[in-house]
């Protein structure tokens, strides 16, 4: 395809309400979650090398990331079909099989521990020779939080978007085939850098879009009228958008995330807490100013010292005493993953000099206790029970939130209104 046509079809990609540009790539949660799933396979490598992983998916630490994956919106929805028990087909095999459970750990280990590309390659390969039944390149879904500038995602929509724009015919599950897209698509991706990112996940993104038929492809000859029906399809496609008014659930479920965060913010103030706000909902719109306003401008030293600063630093709201020592952490969860704000928690409670001192609140929607149970009874999450994770639901601070603030003092009232998880 002209270099040209692709640079308008990406201009057009990019401002699409529905793309994965505007939904996804550009979506403020999205990177909250690497390191919270880099360490997820960490616990799953380490887990197969010490032969306490067992032999069920349901359960296990591979699900809880897993399952964190499959939800960062459409690019990875269905992400967790690749690694579900297939009984009858005896796949994935590597829950039965010691020896494939084994070569699955060292791999997911050799590329958390790689500081080359040609050595994520060269890991591929290595797992590709195993021939390990029903793995095959969905497990780049998982790299790709691992090393975004190095692996890219892949998927049926991916591939088919691919083969679309180049006229190839990679194969879906074919690592081979994989790793010959891959470099294609580092072409495609460098060719066209200014409408794209060194974070693979952008290309990638463009690609599920044309596979999806999100964004139909230009006509193959330079033909006036098929263009024009082209241009005609593209205006159709932003007119469905707009129906759909996805952009816009989007903006609400955001919205209502920066509002439960104002109403902890100032809470914190009002009952005498020196208030943190994450390093990256600082500028967020709230009422007459910024989320951030009259809040803490950087971690005390105590908490920026800390190895885990950088995940402390995203905690959704932290209050502090006087002394700065944290009082209380506020994860606040509208529709993301409750996994990746657990974790960050647990960071908070290993790298702080108080420990487990420490009050920890997931805050989220009432119908969500069910799931927050059931996630922090996980054999993964065994190291976390230590923290008295409470649930708070967004309607008991909504209806207590101005009397506590009133007359309340301390912790006590807010200790009262949340449930005990553990």
């Amino acid at each position: 395809m002209p270099r040209t046509d692709v640079e308008a079809l990406l201009t057009r990609w990019r401002a699409l309400a529905t793309g994965t540009y505007q939904s996804w790539f550009l979506w403020e949660e999205r990177l909250k979650n690497f390191r919270s799933i880099r360490r997820g396979l960490q616990t799953v490598a380490t887990e197969i090398a010490q032969g306490t992983f067992g032999y069920a998916y349901r359960g296990s630490s591979l699900e809880t990331v897993v399952r964190a994956v499959a939800e960062q919106r459409q690019l990875f929805k269905g992400a967790d079909h690749a690694f579900l028990w297939k009984p009858k087909l005896r796949i994935p095999d590597i829950y039965e099989h010691p020896d494939n459970q084994r070569r699955f750990g060292q791999f997911l280990n050799a590329c958390d521990c790689c500081t080359r590309e040609a050595d994520i390659v060269a890991a591929i390969h290595a797992l590709d020779a195993a021939r390990i039944k029903g793995l095959g390149p969905a497990a780049a879904n998982l790299l790709y939080f691992v090393h975004p500038t190095w692996v890219v995602p892949s998927n049926t929509a991916i591939v088919r978007g691919y083969n679309a724009l180049t006229g190839a015919k990679v194969k879906l599950g074919s690592w081979a085939d994989y790793l010959a897209m891959r470099h294609g698509i580092l072409a495609i991706n460098g060719e066209h850098a200014k409408y794209l990112s060194n974070d693979l996940g952008a290309v990638a993104g463009f690609l599920f879009d044309l596979g999806v038929g999100h964004l139909p492809l230009p006509p193959g000859v330079a033909d006036p009228r098929t263009h024009a029906h082209w241009e005609a399809d593209l205006a159709r496609v932003r007119d469905d958008a707009a129906a759909l008014r996805l952009r816009a659930t989007q903006n609400a479920d955001d919205q209502t995330h920066t509002d439960v965060q104002g109403w902890l913010r100032d809470l914190g103030l009002q009952l005498g807490f020196r208030v943190w706000i994450a390093s990256n909902d600082r500028g967020r719109s709230y009422g007459q100013g910024r989320l951030a306003d009259g809040c803490l401008t950087a971690l005390p030293a105590a908490l920026a010292e800390s190895p885990a600063a950088e995940a402390i630093g995203l905690i959704d709201v932290l209050w502090l005493d006087t002394e700065n020592r944290a009082v209380a952490a506020f994860e606040v969860e509208h529709s993301t993953s409750l996994y990746s704000g657990i974790v960050r928690m647990l960071d908070l409670a290993l790298g702080a000099e108080q420990g487990l001192a420490c009050h920890y609140f997931l805050v989220t929607p009432d119908h969500r206790e069910g799931d927050s149970r059931a996630q922090f009874a996980r054999p993964a999450f065994q190291r976390v029970r230590e923290l008295n994770l409470k649930f708070l639901p967004y309607s008991s601070l909504q209806e207590h939130r101005v009397a506590m603030g009133r007359f309340g003092s301390g912790l006590k009232p807010l200790e009262a209104l949340a449930r005990p998880l553990r």
